[in-house]
């Protein structure tokens, strides 16, 4: 049996005056969409992905879709910055990927009417530039009621 779900990522006061969008698609084949400019503020994105699997023979729910990247047992999605974002006058060019590793049968079945799966995430690395590379240390994906 096939549905969809809604994820919803925050990146928690990323590096200013950076593009930050949500990669549709992959390889050569994709778009940055959701595209927004860093200021003081948390920036936000929220899309779904298919969920394919059997409760009787998968331990975890099988995540597709055209945002989602990656091997069967380590799914993830990207958040494109700055020049690959599509941002021209810019130093940085970064991808930032968001695991969707950890999203159980029981996180599917708590989403009722209007409730998603959110992650939040450190937009600024140590560095000071935008945070980039797997997300460590991950917090995994909590319930949201909306």
């Amino acid at each position: 049996m096939e549905s969809e779900i809604t994820l919803h990522i925050v990146l928690i006061k990323p590096t200013p005056n950076v593009v930050f969008g949500l990669q549709k698609g992959s390889g050569s084949n994709y778009e940055t969409i959701q595209k927004q400019i860093s200021t003081s503020n948390d920036l936000s994105f929220t899309f779904t992905v298919k969920v394919k699997g059997e409760r009787s023979k998968d331990t975890f729910p099988k995540l597709s879709g055209s945002f989602v990247q990656g091997p069967t047992d380590n799914k993830f999605v990207y958040i494109d910055i700055g020049t690959a974002a599509g941002q021209p006058d810019t130093l940085w060019s970064r991808r930032l990927k968001i695991p969707l590793t950890g999203i159980t049968w029981q996180d599917i079945d708590s989403l009722l009417g209007n409730s998603m799966l959110e992650a939040i995430v450190a937009g600024t690395d140590k560095d000071g530039g935008p945070n980039c590379a797997t997300v460590k240390p991950f917090e995994g994906w909590h319930l949201k009621h909306t």
